[in-house]
Parts: structure tokens; C-alpha cells; sequence
């Protein structure tokens, strides 16, 4: 009966030493992910997102020939997108391969 017991509030110790460091992480990283905005929250794995303005877009649009709708989608409730980002926007992607930097565009739906 004896070892029962210690097995028992051993088991009870353990888990809420366990859910104190949870509750602890949960709030430091809550408080964490206050402070920081969305860009330097940013993951360094996460390509470079810009926003196009008005002019740039219209000129890439110029350039390739296409209206918005043919371009490639982006839901607006993606979390990569900056919180600026609207409906009908037109967003720059550049990912990192290597030496070799690719250029996508997107339009915000």
C-alpha cells in the first residue's frame, strides 16, 4: 500500500509540475508574441511578402499581358499576409533557392 500511495502523489506531483511549466510557457509566449509585431515575428523560413502599390501593380500587370483574375490566389485570411494587406491587392513573393531568389505575385481574395 505504501508504494501505491508514493506512485499516486508521485503521479499527481508530476503532472502538476507539468501543467504549471505549460501554464507558464502559455504566458510568457503570449506575452512574447504581444510585444512582437508581425515582421519580427515573422519565421526566417517564411519568404519576403510585399505589398504592391497602384502603380507598380498596374505596371506588372502591363508588362505580363494579364488582368488581376488571371493571376495566381491568396486568401486574405492567410496568416503569412501583413495586416495592411485588402481584398484586390496584389502581393510580391520572393523565395529564397539557394544563390537564386524566385519572384511570385499573388492577388489578395
Amino acid at each position: 500500500m505504501q508504494i501505491v500511495g508514493n506512485k499516486t502523489f508521485i503521479r499527481q506531483n508530476l503532472v502538476s509540475f507539468i501543467i504549471g511549466k505549460s501554464l507558464k510557457f502559455s504566458i510568457c509566449y503570449n506575452r512574447i508574441k504581444l510585444l512582437l509585431t508581425k515582421t519580427e515575428a515573422m519565421h526566417i523560413l517564411q519568404p519576403k511578402q510585399t505589398k504592391l502599390k497602384e502603380k507598380e501593380a498596374q505596371e506588372l500587370l502591363d508588362k505580363l499581358n494579364i488582368s488581376k483574375a488571371q493571376l495566381p490566389k491568396i486568401f486574405s485570411s492567410d496568416p503569412s499576409l501583413s495586416e495592411d494587406s485588402e481584398v484586390g491587392d496584389i502581393i510580391k513573393i520572393e523565395r529564397r533557392e539557394g544563390e537564386v531568389v524566385n519572384t511570385y505575385y499573388r492577388v489578395v481574395v
